[in-house]
């Protein structure tokens, strides 16, 4: 059988022919996985696969497998039964695992991690959706690679793998690949990923078609920025966006203006300008009033001392964040927080 190597060698008219092995994909639910990502990635499967509506496995196959044949359940409460056991499941091109909800329900099986190891020592390419990306780095295979996660599961991912260089974590972009590993941050982004893999394979063509049936009106790049976190304004410009998700991700240790321009892939004199013509900040500027915005969060949201705030948001002590609090906000931060818990007592 063909790789997923091979394939990418053929051209687009070859490997898009009915004599062609189908491009072979191995699904892995995780307990309480995201209903979005599995459905999303697996239509866009079904709808390239056939010329006609019949949904037939010709151009790409795919094959639900689990640790047992018990359903799986998703985290909107829907279950999905796997159709082959670890055991059973051999010889696919691509391990898909998706995840979904990381504090609630079983977590990952013993054999659920060793049919990943196994797959990543085969020549198939290990895809990580949602928090699927937690599972290939729990199972060991993910080292030196980088990983791509959701801006909402950064810290859930630091907290678990401190021990990860945080140079290769990504929270800026909605999914990244890395040779034989794709991670992704989960939701819509699932139909661009199973779109990018398509097209190493089939025509871009019948992609296209198939992204149009699902209403997509066109996948989206690997560089794409993720959505907006809370409490940053929602820019338009892309790699505005990827610079105020990284200040976003480097809170506690902010970046240097050289090192976020080489993050965006800019120039720093061409980063400062868009920063201000966006903003009318300076990037030095405005990533400060975003670790106060993000020090005024922790203190109406947690039962953190203002010293283990000023660390967490990158400032030096307890009295460096409350002289620059007081001149952002007026008030002391534990001022702060007993005016605002008090209004809403």
């Amino acid at each position: 059988m063909r790789t997923a190597h091979d394939m990418r060698e053929l051209p687009e008219d070859t490997a898009s022919t009915r004599n062609t092995p189908p491009v072979r994909f191995g699904i892995v639910l995780l307990p309480n996985f995201t209903l979005t990502a599995f459905s999303g990635f697996v239509d866009l499967l079904r709808l390239a696969s056939d010329d006609d509506d019949f949904s037939k496995p010709v151009r790409c196959a795919w094959t639900i497998v689990g640790e047992t044949l018990t359903p799986v359940r998703a985290s909107c409460g829907i279950q999905v039964q796997p159709w082959q056991t670890f055991d059973e499941a051999k010889g696919f091109d691509y391990v898909v695992v998706i995840g979904g909800l990381l504090h609630s329900g079983p977590s990952v099986s013993d054999a659920t991690l060793r049919f990943i190891r196994d797959a990543a020592a085969t020549s198939a390419t290990l895809v990580g959706i949602c928090t699927g990306a937690f599972a290939l780095s729990r199972a060991g295979v993910m080292n030196g690679y980088r990983v791509c996660v959701s801006w909402f599961h950064y810290w859930d991912y630091v907290g678990r793998f401190p021990y990860v260089d945080e140079s290769l974590l990504v929270a800026d972009r909605l999914y990244v690949t890395d040779g034989r590993r794709i991670t992704c941050s989960g939701g819509r982004a699932s139909i661009d990923v199973a779109a990018a893999i398509l097209q190493r394979h089939i025509d871009v063509a019948i992609v296209q078609k198939a992204l149009r049936i699902l209403l997509v009106e066109d996948a989206q790049r690997a560089s794409a920025p993720q959505p907006h976190p809370p409490g940053t304004e929602p820019f338009t410009h892309p790699r505005l966006k990827r610079a105020v998700h990284l200040m976003q991700q480097h809170i506690g240790r902010p970046l240097s203006l050289d090192q976020l321009a080489g993050r965006v892939d800019m120039s720093v004199r061409h980063l400062q300008r868009l920063f201000k013509s966006q903003t009318g900040e300076s990037p030095l500027a405005y990533a400060r009033r975003l670790r106060l915005k993000t020090a005024a969060w922790f203190l109406t949201s947690s039962e953190r001392t203002v010293a283990e705030i000023a660390a967490t948001c990158g400032f030096s002590d307890a009295s460096h964040l409350g002289r620059e609090f007081r001149k952002e906000f007026g008030v002391a931060p534990n001022t702060y927080r007993a005016n605002q818990t008090g209004a809403f007592s």
